[in-house]
C-alpha cells in the first residue's frame, strides 16, 4: 500500500515538474546559458593563470640553462688552471642546477599538456555555447509562434462573441422598417375610414372630388 502511494507521489511530482519546465522552458533555458557563459568566464580565467605559469616557468627554465652553461665554463676553465677545490664547488652547483632544471622542465611539459587540454575544452564549451544561443532564438520563436496560435484556438473555439454578433446584425437587418411601417397605418386608417374609398370614386367622376386638382387651377385661371 505504501509503495503504492509512494509511486503515485513520484509520479505526480514528475508530472508537476514536467509542467513547470514546459511552462517557464524559455526562462530555464536563459538561465542555463548564463550559467554556461560564468563556467566559460572561469574556464578563460584558469587557462590564462596555467598560460601565465607556463611562460613564468619556460624563462626560469631558460635562466636556468643560462647559467648552467656558464658554470659549466667556469668548471673547465678551473680544473684547466689546476683548482680542483673550485671545481668541485662548481660542479655541485651545476649537479643542485640540473636537478632544478629537470624537475621545471617537468613542470612545463605538465603545464603544456594541461593548457592543451583546457584549450579544447574551451573551444568545445565555445561552440555549444553558440550553439545554445542559436537554440534559445528559435526557442523564443516558436514560443511566441505557438502563443500566437493558442490565442487563434481560443479565439475561434470562443464561438459567444461571434453568436452574439451574428444575432445582433440578424436583429436589426430584420428589424421592421418604421416608416414602411407607418403608410401601412396610414393606408389601414384611410381604408376604414372610407377616405381613400371616396378618392378612388371622385377620381373616376362619382361625385364631386375630394381634392382640388392642377388641371382646375388651370381651368380658373382661364375664366379670370
Amino acid at each position: 500500500m505504501f509503495g503504492t502511494l509512494r509511486t503515485l507521489v513520484i509520479g505526480a511530482n514528475a508530472r508537476t515538474e514536467d509542467r513547470v519546465k514546459d511552462a517557464f522552458a524559455i526562462e530555464l533555458i536563459d538561465q542555463k546559458i548564463r550559467e554556461s557563459e560564468a563556467q566559460l568566464k572561469a574556464a578563460k580565467a584558469t587557462l590564462a593563470a596555467l598560460v601565465q605559469r607556463q611562460r613564468s616557468e619556460i624563462r626560469l627554465l631558460d635562466t636556468l640553462k643560462t647559467r648552467l652553461d656558464t658554470m659549466t665554463i667556469r668548471a673547465s676553465e678551473a680544473m684547466q688552471a689546476g683548482r680542483d677545490d673550485m671545481a668541485l664547488q662548481a660542479a655541485e652547483a651545476i649537479a643542485t642546477m640540473e636537478n632544478e632544471a629537470q624537475l621545471r622542465q617537468e613542470t612545463v611539459t605538465r603545464l603544456d599538456g594541461q593548457v592543451t587540454r583546457l584549450r579544447g575544452s574551451l573551444e568545445v564549451a565555445h561552440r555549444r555555447l553558440i550553439d545554445l544561443k542559436q537554440g534559445a532564438i528559435t526557442a523564443r520563436a516558436i514560443r511566441r509562434e505557438q502563443q500566437m496560435q493558442g490565442a487563434l484556438r481560443t479565439t475561434i473555439a470562443n464561438t459567444s462573441a461571434a453568436d452574439e454578433a451574428e444575432e445582433l446584425i440578424a436583429r436589426v437587418i430584420g428589424r421592421d422598417d418604421p416608416f414602411e411601417q407607418s403608410e401601412i397605418l396610414s393606408s389601414i386608417e384611410n381604408d376604414l375610414s372610407h377616405t381613400t374609398l371616396e378618392d378612388r370614386m371622385a377620381a373616376n367622376g362619382f361625385g364631386p372630388a375630394t381634392k382640388v386638382t392642377a388641371q382646375q387651377v388651370l381651368d380658373r385661371l382661364k375664366q379670370d
